[in-house]
């Protein structure tokens, strides 16, 4: 797996994962990728930084405490996420674990187009993938699979 920043033409910068970067040169030459902000299908790789470790302890000498993940950045990429969820989930259809049968059927225009999530098992969002079907994995779990 690969985590690339993108960027849209309208100036949004987001994240996502990738099985490879072949995978992504994929689904950008097919025009799969879109902007989550504004639904843009102009997207490409963004100017990133290399996410590296060292293996010595951050920002000092050993005895220094860790740097911590929740703090300031963290909030607001939690608070970045709650919103998309928030977003996603308010303006698109829970289908459950019907979501690669509705997905197939609104493509095939067997069922209204609208913007649906779901459930799917990684082989069979490939398979849609595969078959010309635009999908992308939500980065959290959807609200109705929390107990």
């Amino acid at each position: 797996m690969i985590q690339f920043t993108l960027e849209c033409a309208c100036g949004h910068r987001f994240e996502s994962w990738f099985r490879s970067a072949d995978d992504f040169d994929r689904l950008e030459a097919s025009g799969m990728l879109s902007c989550p902000q504004c639904g843009s299908e102009a997207v490409g790789k963004a100017l990133m930084a290399p996410s590296v470790s060292s293996g010595m302890a951050p920002h000092g000498a050993e005895g220094d405490a860790p740097a911590q993940a929740d703090g300031p950045d963290g909030a607001a990429a939690e608070k970045a996420l709650a919103e998309l969820r928030t977003a996603i989930e308010s303006n698109s259809e829970y289908v459950g674990e019907n979501f690669v049968e509705e997905a197939r059927q609104i493509h095939d225009g067997a069922a209204p187009e609208r913007s649906i999530h779901g459930e799917a098992r990684p082989e069979e969002a490939r398979k849609l993938a595969e078959d010309g079907i635009p999908v992308l994995p939500l980065p959290f779990v959807p609200s109705r699979k929390i107990n």
